[in-house]
């Protein structure tokens, strides 16, 4: 049969007509896209890449290189636009499936994959007809230049043979996956062609029934494009992608790797369910008040290795036996050991907590299997295996894993081995004595047993070593060098060692034969390990920094929040500003010069409502947060003045991205829109951008150096003007310079035509500078008499003010009787306040 059968052959790369050039197996790394087929006619766009490079590692831990295998199918004719994905980490053995409706920017598709970070793309060949290109195709291939595309044949982009297949490897604690993808087409076809290729690939298949497969929608987190994830940094940082100043660096104190990638992938995808972030921030509340529990968790999970990456090894039945695939499985049987070992320490550390997950995590670890699997284990292996560190350590718990007894062959087998380890050392001990010289045996896994020695030129003789010793290295005082009859005892140790590694395999086979039934609790340990991780992770970072709990009401408000990657970069605290949005105030629109902080302030707020919904406490003295099922940023950045067709393409292409897939639960955050055109055409694009995103109840913050945009709330009640205070300071040259504050105050700027500040302390000559204020100063009265408030929109202001903050509260106070009557009361007086005098008329 497909699955399961090790005796079976690997097909020929003619039968999946793969026209890859090349296949890789897990540890390659893909640099550039491998030439399709000549018969195959690509259509690449050159637009410059946006987002992340699968290339590119960031501060994700050194763990995590691009292991990821991705198949994306998408409906045709009437059907155009539904896309399926299946995807697999060959580092785990856990297949994502995914199905959705996307539009013509197929940003769902996008998104998703720059998340997966994958190391190769699997499309079926239809996708790239000669003359016939799918937009799919073209936009993915522009999207990810540096991941290696394959085609294989449309007939395998099956979902019966998907369905088939799922229900023979998906473990049993997973089954409820049938009834999710029964009618989902699509990602089922991905699935077929996805493991048809993993097989062909890695020249293995994995054992019946232990793969975790699960689907995964696009309804259960946030969607934050590729662009504005490149913006606010989440992940990589965009001077330089080994710099740790990324959100990911702030908040990644992770211990294994499989918390590493799981904040990663959080950070990439928060969660948009408040009852279930709620149930994280109890967990790091618990944390951060009961030390003798964080202390007790980080010293147990610091201890775990990746477990994700141990599983998919196990369930992998290799088709060829050769000696690596051998001493991999001992391996990895010592690994397993090792973690189950850890289940016991885990469950105590866990014994006494309070909070709802933390709870459900030590019954989790209640079960069974995890006792049974050890103690199968040990009645083979022996209780002192331990995994080591050190590549003779661990090769030397390898040889002696199997407890004795167990096989004569094998026992003998060891015994040759031990001997000829210690002939090895009497015999560099006899050279050393024989020259009078400082010799001592090494080991590394290239060279095998070879001599060390640290000594002067002068203290050899003739400044040589003597010449029956070869292949010398030298660095510093250190020689290191090997002998012909080293050499040869090296080969007899390699050979005695493929013995017992051989003998150890097929007892380690047995044993894991007996356990694969066991074995799936491990993929909840694995899950449990991951959370832990993280959410002590959380804990960690708020104990270096004042962070908060947030609350989810169906307001932002962010009392003197601060930005937490300007924080670790920062030699002081960075200055601390108020944010406030709510469904009546969901426009605000902040101005003030250059420079002044409207960038750093606009990243903080989105990083601070990521950070709220990841799980993370947040930078701020208090915070909530409406939850945002979507999060854009079009962020300006230093070198976007330049008045150029390409800077203006790309805000276009931007705006037009934000304005297609926005929605009432969107947060939305534009600045400087319209730099790379005319001032009247920047000004009229603004506008109208502003007018359809009023239409919507989705919060959004927009900065500008326009600020005859600040007049448009006049015309719409529920925008607010913000500005960035500055002060003048007069030098003792007489001279005035900008003294940049940092905080936000409510109203728009004061500092108008800073343009024009900026040109007087230039060489332009007076009379020029004096008639450019005339200009400006006629053309400002102009647009103000024309957008100038009538006493109407003034008392029609104020009421559309009134009306949403009695809605809110009415939804959400919790105000006693008394202290509601009293914000009542200042409600009342504010609305008076605003409400202009009536006029008198002639006859008064």
């Amino acid at each position: 049969s497909y699955f399961g059968d090790r005796s079976s052959c690997v097909e020929n790369a003619n039968s999946l007509n793969l026209t890859s050039s090349s296949l890789r197996g897990l540890n390659s790394t893909c640099i550039g896209k491998t030439p399709l087929s000549s018969s195959r006619a690509v259509c690449r766009s050159r637009t410059p890449l946006m987002g992340y490079s699968a290339t590119s590692s960031s501060t994700v831990s050194a763990h995590t290189g691009a292991s990821v295998i991705v198949a994306v199918v998408e409906g045709r004719g009437l059907a155009r636009g539904e896309v399926g994905m299946a995807s697999i980490d060959l580092k785990s053995p856990e297949m994502i499936l995914s199905q959705f409706a996307d539009n013509a920017t197929y940003a769902k598709v996008i998104t998703k994959l720059k998340i997966l970070t994958p190391l190769e793309i699997i499309m079926s060949n239809t996708a790239c007809d000669s003359g016939n290109t799918t937009k799919l195709f073209s936009l993915i291939t522009e999207h990810f230049k540096n991941v290696t595309f394959t085609t294989v044949q449309r007939k395998y982009f099956n979902e019966t043979k998907g369905l088939e297949y799922i229900e023979q490897l998906c473990a049993p604690e997973f089954s409820t996956i049938f009834m999710e993808v029964q009618s989902k087409y699509y990602c089922l076809a991905a699935a077929a062609a996805l493991l048809k290729y993993v097989e062909f690939i890695q020249n293995s298949v994995y054992a019946p029934k232990s793969l975790k497969v699960r689907f995964q929608g696009s309804e259960k987190t946030a969607m934050i494009d590729s662009s504005s994830a490149q913006n606010l940094e989440l992940v990589i940082n965009n001077r330089d992608s080994r710099n740790g100043h990324t959100l990911l660096g702030v908040l990644n104190y992770t211990k294994t790797p499989g918390g590493s990638r799981r904040l990663r992938s959080n950070i990439l995808e928060p969660l948009v369910d408040a009852e279930t972030i709620n149930m994280r921030l109890d967990c790091v509340q618990e944390l951060l008040q009961d030390e003798e529990l964080f202390f007790g968790l980080q010293a147990v999970i610091s201890k775990f290795l990746d477990t994700e990456q141990l599983l998919s090894v196990l369930v992998q039945i290799p088709k060829q036996d050769t000696v690596k695939t051998a001493e991999s499985k001992i391996t990895n049987l010592i690994y397993l050991k090792h973690t189950l070992e850890l289940v016991e320490p885990l469950k105590a550390a866990l014994r006494c907590c309070n909070t709802q997950l933390l709870k459900a995590y030590y019954n989790s670890l209640e079960d069974t299997r995890f006792g049974i699997i050890l103690e199968k284990i040990t009645t083979v292996i022996n209780d002192d295996t331990r995994y080591t560190k050190g590549c003779l350590s661990m090769r030397t718990q390898k040889c002696y894993a199997v407890k004795p007894n167990v096989s004569e062959f094998l026992d003998i087998a060891r015994r040759t081995y031990t001997e000829i380890v210690d002939d090895i050392a009497d015999m560099i001990t006899q050279l050393a004595e024989k020259y009078s010289l400082p010799m001592k045996t090494s080991f590394s896994s290239a060279r095998g047993f070879f001599i060390q020695m640290n000594a002067d030129c002068s203290a050899l003789p003739n400044g040589q070593l003597p010449s029956e010793f070869t292949k010398i290295t030298k660095t510093k005082n250190t020689y290191s060098f090997t002998s012909a009859d080293l050499i040869k005892m090296n080969e007899r140790c390699q050979e005695s060692l493929r013995e017992i590694y051989h003998m150890t395999y097929l007892i380690v086979c047995k044993l894991l034969n007996e356990i694969y039934e066991h074995i799936h609790c491990l993929y909840k340990l694995s899950d449990i390990v991951s959370m832990l991780d993280m959410l002590l992770s959380f804990a960690h970072a708020c104990t270096l920094s004042d962070y908060v709990r947030p609350e989810f009401t169906d307001t932002l408000a962010i009392k003197q929040g601060w930005h937490p990657i300007l924080e670790k970069i920062a030699m002081e605290k960075p200055v601390s500003n108020n944010t406030y949005l709510t469904e009546g105030n969901n426009f605000v629109i902040i101005t003030g010069p250059n420079m002044s902080g409207k960038s750093t302030y606009l990243k903080q707020i989105a990083l601070c409502q990521i950070m709220a919904q990841i799980g993370s406490y947040v930078p701020a003295e208090y915070c909530s947060f409406r939850i945002a099922e979507q999060i854009f940023t079009r962020i300006g950045m230093d070198d976007d003045i330049e008045t150029n067709a390409s800077t203006f393409m790309k805000e276009m292409k931007e705006i037009t991205y934000i304005i297609q897939n926005a929605n009432d639960k969107s947060l939305i955050i534009i600045d400087e829109l319209g730099r790379g055109t005319s001032a009247e055409e920047g000004i009229g694009i603004c506008y109208a951008a502003c007018e359809y995103l009023l239409n919507l109840k989705a919060f959004t913050l927009f900065a500008t150096h326009f600020l005859e945009l600040c007049h448009i709330d006049a015309l719409y009640p529920n925008v607010e003007n913000y500005h960035f205070e500055v002060q003048h300071v007069r030098s003792s040259a007489g001279n005035e310079k900008i003294a940049y504050t940092y905080t936000v105050s409510k109203g728009y700027t004061e500092e108008k035509n800073y343009g024009l500040k900026a040109a007087e302390v230039s060489s332009l000559p007076s009379s020029v500078i004096l008639d450019a204020k005339e200009i400006t100063n006629h053309i400002a009265k102009q647009i103000l008499h024309r957008q100038k408030s009538t006493p109407e929109m003034m008392k029609q202001r104020a009421v559309y003010h009134l009306a949403t903050r009695l809605v809110q509260t009415a939804r959400n106070s919790r105000l006693d009787p008394d202290s509601l009557r009293i914000y009542l009361k200042g409600l009342k007086k504010k609305y008076e306040a605003s409400c202009p005098p009536p006029e008198k008329n002639d006859e008064q």
